[in-house]
């Protein structure tokens, strides 16, 4: 009978028992900022035109202390009638990360793509809720696809050359 052998992936330790595998956690995640201006009510209430709104997003991240990271996400919302303006929201939600023994080439992929996917249905409840408290029908903004954003801003800085402004990621 032939020997059969498995290979399992087993993580690294070392040897003081110490688990050195890459990990990510989601440690906390709160309102940052918040400001919902409801400039024109009660009048805007009786408006009868349909209103446009517009949406921006930016995604930042920055270091916190050792190993620990803050992504936030920040959503304007502008809701204007033929009237005048209806509402606007300004809204940095955040997210705190630690982050253990990933390589640093694999940082920003997740802080730009799958942090903001993580924080993102929960900033959308608050853009939400925030709107329906201003008196209006609650706003639900519209699914991102951070990875696809992230995917067509690092295309677009490899085919720039030299001097030119990368294009913006974030507006939906």
């Amino acid at each position: 009978m032939a020997d059969e052998t498995t290979t399992e992936f087993k993580p690294e330790t070392l040897s003081n028992g110490e688990d050195n595998s890459p990990a990510i956690g989601l440690i906390s995640q709160y309102v940052k900022d918040l400001s919902f201006e409801n400039p024109n009510a009660p009048a805007a209430y009786q408006w009868q035109s349909t209103p446009q709104i517009d949406v921006q997003f930016n995604i930042s991240a920055e270091g916190v202390g050792e190993n620990l990271f803050e992504v936030a996400l920040k959503i304007d919302v502008t809701s204007k009638a033929d009237e005048g303006a209806l509402f606007v929201i300004e809204l940095k939600y955040a997210g705190l990360f630690g982050v253990r023994n990933v390589p640093d080439d694999q940082l920003q992929p997740f802080f730009l793509a799958e942090a903001p996917r993580i924080l993102f249905p929960f900033a959308r409840r608050v853009v939400a809720d925030a709107v329906r408290d201003g008196g209006y029908p609650p706003l639900l903004l519209e699914p991102i696809d951070f990875h696809g954003l992230f995917m067509q801003q690092v295309q677009a800085q490899q085919g720039e050359g030299p001097g030119e402004i990368p294009a913006p990621v974030g507006e939906a």
